[in-house]
C-alpha cells in the first residue's frame, strides 16, 4: 500500500483552495480547520496588510491562510526537518515572496525573530501538544516567551492548546481575553 499525501486547502481569500501538503502526525499536528476558521473570523479584517508569525511552523496552515487574507508577510519556525521541508514547500507554492521560513528550535530563535520585527504582529503559538514525550513544560516554555514580548510588538496573541489545559488569567503584562474550545483543542487569546 502506497503512503498517501496528507493535503489541506485554504478556505478564503485569494489563494482559497490552493492546496498544502501536510507533515506527518508524528512530527506535526495540523490545526483544525474550523479553529483556524474561527481564529481568522475574529481577526477577519484586522490582519490586512499586517505582520503574520507562526511560532511553531508545521505545515504554515495558519500563516499561508493569513496571507491568503491579506496579511502583508507571514514568519514562520519549525525545527523538525521533514515538517520544514513540507513548509518550504508550501510557501514557495503559495506565496514565496511574502513568506520566511526560519529553520530553527522556536524557543531558541523567537526572541531574535521579535527583535528584528519593525512593526507589529500577530503572534499564533501552536506548541506540541503536552501528552507528547518530552513535553511536560511545552506550556510554561511558551510562557517564557510571551513575557519577553514587547507590548509595540503585539496586535494578538492567541494559543491553541489542549482543552484540558487551563491557561493562566495573566501572562506577564498580557491578560486573558477569552477561549474557543473546539473538541480537545481550544484558542485563547491574550492581549
Amino acid at each position: 500500500m502506497k503512503n498517501r499525501e496528507i493535503i489541506k486547502a485554504i478556505s478564503a481569500g485569494k489563494y482559497k483552495g490552493k492546496k498544502l501538503k501536510l507533515p506527518s502526525m508524528q512530527s506535526t499536528r495540523s490545526t483544525k480547520s474550523i479553529l483556524k476558521e474561527s481564529y481568522f473570523d475574529t481577526i477577519q479584517f484586522s490582519i490586512v496588510d499586517e505582520i503574520f508569525v507562526e511560532v511553531f511552523g508545521g505545515s504554515g496552515s495558519m500563516g499561508l491562510e493569513a496571507l491568503s487574507r491579506g496579511a502583508k508577510h507571514s514568519y514562520f519556525i519549525e525545527k523538525d526537518k521533514k515538517a520544514f521541508d513540507i513548509l518550504q514547500q508550501n510557501c514557495d507554492f503559495i506565496d514565496k515572496q511574502n513568506s520566511t521560513c526560519i529553520k530553527a528550535d522556536s524557543f531558541e530563535y523567537f526572541p531574535s525573530l521579535v527583535d528584528a520585527l519593525e512593526n507589529k504582529a500577530f503572534f499564533y503559538f501552536d506548541p506540541p501538544f503536552s501528552i507528547r514525550d518530552g513535553m511536560d513544560e511545552i506550556y510554561e516554555k511558551v510562557y517564557n516567551l510571551i513575557l519577553n514580548l514587547p507590548q509595540d510588538k503585539i496586535n494578538l496573541i492567541a494559543i491553541e492548546h489542549m482543552s484540558s489545559y487551563r491557561l493562566p488569567a495573566l501572562i506577564g503584562q498580557y491578560s486573558f481575553q477569552k477561549i474557543k474550545k473546539f473538541g480537545k483543542s481550544s484558542l485563547s487569546y491574550y492581549l
